[in-house]
């Protein structure tokens, strides 16, 4: 899979929804009742990041609800890629990128999203054929100001912004033209989460997915 293609695929995962939930989970016994939830309220695409123990049983989880399409964040090296496509994951996230992650990627046909915070990492991604990129960490980087001011330099490049989102700034990302889709970890609190409290999770991703519409 050329990064041409990874690219491709990447964009069809932003297109899902406006926000793809950032979801760190301890317990693979939740996994699929939390992707059920969030399915249920509008948000088909999952970043499961492989921040616990469980996150691969998460994955495991995850990728047998129907409707759901789960992917692998936090990739940090060719071996976490190989694990994440083996456990069920059809999409990677990584908060940066290097050459290795790149090649797995490319060897293991997993899309990547490769995250980004300045121009020059964002043009040697270009480079290598990556249209679609996470803008990461974005409140930090500069926030929707700083994105914007990428769009027209950067024109080739469409981005999911990811870090410090919330329900609160989501819109300032969205309306700018060259943002397809947020991140954000919001749509799970893990107060409900530990709860299974479900409903409250599917409420949450219903109020994201109704965002720019």
């Amino acid at each position: 899979m050329t990064p041409e293609q990874q690219s491709e695929a990447a964009e069809a995962v932003c297109r899902a929804a406006p926000v793809v939930p950032v979801l760190v989970v301890e317990d693979a016994g939740s996994a699929a009742d939390l992707a059920a939830a969030l399915v249920a309220g509008g948000l088909p695409a999952l970043e499961v990041t492989l921040r616990t123990p469980a996150a691969l049983d998460v994955i495991r989880e995850m990728a047998q609800v129907e409707g759901g399409i789960v992917g692998a964040g936090t990739l940090l090296s060719g071996r976490d890629v190989e694990r994440a496509k083996e456990a069920g994951a059809t999409f990677g996230v990584s908060p940066g990128s290097t050459q290795d992650i790149i090649d797995a990627c490319r060897l293991n046909e997993l899309p990547l999203l490769p995250g980004a915070a300045t121009a020059t990492e964002m043009m040697a991604l270009l480079d290598h054929g990556y249209t679609v990129q996470k803008f990461f960490p974005a409140e930090a980087s500069g926030g929707a100001k700083a994105l914007g001011s990428f769009a027209s330099p950067l024109s080739a490049i469409r981005f999911c912004p990811t870090g410090g989102v919330s329900l609160k700034n989501a819109n300032d990302y969205l309306s700018l033209g060259n943002v397809m889709c947020v991140g954000g970890s919001w749509v799970a609190p893990k107060d409900a989460v530990d709860a299974g409290d479900w409903g409250k999770i599917t409420a949450l991703a219903a109020e994201a997915a109704a965002l720019r519409t």
